[in-house]
């Protein structure tokens, strides 16, 4: 069965200025990401892993090179069209939670779907749907002073996911979670994977979590010192 490409990068290149000087994070990088898998970026801090997420999720631009996302190449889109596209086609997860303090679980997780025009009864459903299947049942109408880092982070899980991106990109997600939590919330992302077709893209410094997913790539100086699939996870 032919795998269907959700990410193309080709020919990347990312140069930063500072003054006279110049640093390039990102040198000719060319990956494909395909649909349903579950991919660890790693590499040391400054490798280049993060600034090729942010360029992946449109949220920075190249110097040079192609990304294509669902066949879309976002060089070619306008900042609002860009940002109508992500909203509709990828969903982001961080280190830093970023949930509103003033909204509770569901109110958060739909929020994506009401900026979209989506009926609060609609989007407040869908909401409580997923937030249920993670595990949050108990949990709907908390704020997020009333949750742990672990319910936290499931809540911004659920809130990049409740419009059905096709892709999700994670920058560091278990960076602020015990060892418990982060292997708890890669279980979940398993789970996407494998049984959704969720694609999924992770930047991670924890070695100890890579054996969950499908595949590794190790980012050295910016360019791609080796690409793996996991036999197990």
């Amino acid at each position: 069965m032919q795998k269907t490409p959700v990410l193309k990068v080709e020919k990347l290149n990312k140069i930063y200025k500072n003054g006279e000087s110049t640093l390039q994070v990102l040198k000719e990088v060319d990956l494909t990401i395909y649909q349903g898998e579950f991919t660890f970026i790693i590499g040391a801090s400054g490798s280049g892993k993060s600034s090729l997420l942010q360029i992946m999720g449109g949220l920075d631009k190249a110097n040079s090179g192609l990304v294509d996302v669902c066949g879309q190449d976002l060089s070619c889109m306008t900042d609002e069209s860009l940002a109508a596209f992500r909203r509709k086609n990828m969903g982001f997860v961080f280190q830093f939670f970023n949930l509103l303090e003033n909204l509770n679980a569901i109110e958060n997780v739909a929020l994506p779907l009401m900026l979209d025009g989506v009926s609060w009864k609609e989007a407040s459903d869908k909401a409580k749907k997923l937030l249920v299947e993670f595990g949050l049942q108990e949990r709907l109408h908390h704020y997020p002073y009333q949750l742990s880092g672990g319910q936290m982070q499931r809540v911004a899980v659920c809130r990049a996911i409740v419009a059905k991106p096709s892709l999700l990109l994670a920058d560091e997600p278990t960076g602020n979670l015990d060892s418990k939590s982060a292997r708890d919330l890669l279980s979940l992302f398993r789970k996407l994977s494998n049984e959704d077709g969720q694609t999924i893209v992770m930047v991670t410094h924890d070695m100890s979590l890579i054996d969950m997913g499908h595949r590794v790539i190790d980012i050295k100086d910016g360019q791609i010192e080796d690409d793996r699939r996991v036999e197990k996870g």
